[in-house]
């Protein structure tokens, strides 16, 4: 797993956000903070956030993962982003791999790649998940494609993804020590 791209829009939910950004990066991984729609971008809650690039200037095309934070209206600003969607589709395509939380898993249904599979959200969301079979568990893992509820499953989310984009040694070793679970 080489590049992996988080993106941030204005009303991201602040914990999910830096839990994973900061859980990634710790296991050593390459993460780029995606802004749409700018630079800066603003937290649900007030945080603000400089990107690392600017989506609309330079989405990329060769991502290895892409991750989506979710909170409100962030989920509902990347889900009407066309250029967030595409860059889903063309991601799955070439087999990256893509990672929602909270209520982000509706861009995952916006953008047509959760047909057949398995997926979670924050609850009220489900209708967004379109074509998916919705489940309640913290996390859901379909083939190239994990869900998770909320903030309060952000740790366990994070470190579900770093033992898919490096390895499971490496996510025990982080959970042992930021004592989750102890």
């Amino acid at each position: 797993m080489s590049r992996i791209g988080v993106l941030l829009a204005e009303g991201f939910e602040e914990i999910e956000a830096v839990t994973i950004i900061d859980v990634l990066r710790r296991a050593g991984l390459e993460v780029t903070i995606l802004g749409v729609g700018g630079a800066k971008i603003g937290g649900a809650h007030g945080l603000q956030v400089e990107a690392d690039q600017i989506l609309e200037e330079d989405p990329g095309s060769d991502w290895s993962a892409l991750v989506l934070p979710g909170g409100l209206p962030g989920a509902t600003n990347l889900r009407d982003n066309p250029i967030v969607l595409e860059l889903i589709r063309s991601t799955h395509a070439a087999g990256g791999k893509l990672a929602a939380i909270c209520a982000a898993p509706i861009v995952l249904g916006s953008a047509g790649v959760l047909e057949g599979r398995r997926a979670t959200c924050y609850p009220g969301f489900e209708e967004g998940l379109t074509g998916a079979e919705c489940s309640e568990d913290r996390v859901v893992v379909d083939g190239d494609i994990t869900t998770s509820r909320g903030p309060g499953t952000s740790l366990d989310f994070a470190l579900c993804l770093v033992s898919q984009f490096k390895d499971q040694e490496t996510a025990d070793a982080l959970r042992e020590g930021m004592l989750i679970n102890a």
